[in-house]
């Protein structure tokens, strides 16, 4: 069965949650960049949600998902890069 690298959807999670509780905070005085920071948050969960979409998917597809916490995530399988 083929594998699809995918980020952990814990990464989303820990951007909102910085996002929301640190750097909204820091705007909160500031309307124009509050609004941006809101726009990044609907995307990040916009994000979110289309991943999970892709990931079932893939289940459909007889696709697994592997959930990458890093980029240096060891896989047997590993692509070289061109010459």
């Amino acid at each position: 069965m083929e594998q699809i690298p995918l980020p952990s959807p814990i990464h989303y999670e820990l951007i909102l949650q910085l996002l929301e509780r640190q750097t909204m905070l820091a705007v909160s005085n500031n309307p124009e960049l509050r609004n941006q920071v809101n726009q990044l948050i609907i995307t990040l969960r916009k994000a979110a949600v289309q991943q999970k979409h892709l990931e079932e998917i893939c289940q459909c597809s007889s696709m697994s998902v592997d959930h990458r916490w890093s980029l240096n995530h060891l896989n047997t399988q590993q692509v070289s890069s061109p010459d």
